[in-house]
């Protein structure tokens, strides 16, 4: 194993990157270079073998309703690898529709529930008279964030006491209409409707390059 490589799984970087999503990627290379790390970036789609326990960490990013059912479908085959590790706390992002996959279900515009992986306890509701686009401002803990939603899926946190809203919304929707919240953390997992992309936020980057590198630590320990 080489010490200095991180290593970084993509899922499906080729049905799944709107609004610039594989740019959160891309900066988080720049800025593990920039400390002096080497980085592999695997891409891991329709077909692919995929082992999360391999990886330092895992990016999913959004995409549209149909490229979504497709991969919705081929993603159950990850379901395990994936649970065991965000459970174990190593840090993942998703980003919309990536962000949907990892709850129960998202009803869809036609009415069609795509299953999700159900690793999280979180669902979207598909509402299209209530269409949410536009610049978004939040608070994150690790401070200000800006970034741009589209999205008409509305995203619910059913378990309150399990999952955590990443940010709290200044201004946009996040979430959903009612709430004011966006995204979730859950251990070192962040989901969120932020594209833009969201780790153009160098606060946001900095801290995540932080977890990471405890994942590798840790990787290559064992």
């Amino acid at each position: 194993m080489d010490d200095n490589l991180i290593r970084i799984a993509y899922l499906y970087e080729d049905l799944m990157n709107t609004y610039g999503d594989s740019g959160d990627v891309k900066i988080l290379r720049y800025f593990l270079q920039k400390k002096g790390w080497q980085t592999q970036i695997d891409n891991i789609s329709l077909g692919s073998q995929f082992n999360a326990a391999d990886y330092d960490f895992v990016f999913f990013g959004g995409g549209q309703d149909y490229e979504q059912s497709i991969v919705a479908k081929d993603l159950q085959r990850f379901k395990e690898t994936l649970n065991d590790y965000i459970q174990a706390g190593n840090p993942m992002l998703a980003i919309c529709g990536g962000y949907e996959l990892m709850g129960t279900h998202y009803n869809t515009i036609s009415g069609t529930k795509i299953k999700g992986l159900g690793i999280l306890p979180l669902h979207t509701e598909f509402d299209p008279d209530k269409r949410m686009i536009g610049d978004t401002k939040y608070e994150t803990e690790w401070g200000p964030t800006i970034g741009f939603e589209n999205h008409s899926g509305q995203t619910f946190l059913d378990d309150r006491k399990m999952l955590k809203p990443l940010a709290k919304v200044v201004e946009g929707y996040g979430n959903n209409h009612e709430e004011k919240e966006d995204g979730v953390r859950y251990k070192n997992f962040i989901g969120s409707w932020s594209h833009g992309p969201m780790l153009k936020n160098e606060n946001v980057a900095n801290a995540l390059v932080d977890i990471i590198l405890k994942r590798h630590a840790a990787r290559v320990a064992q």
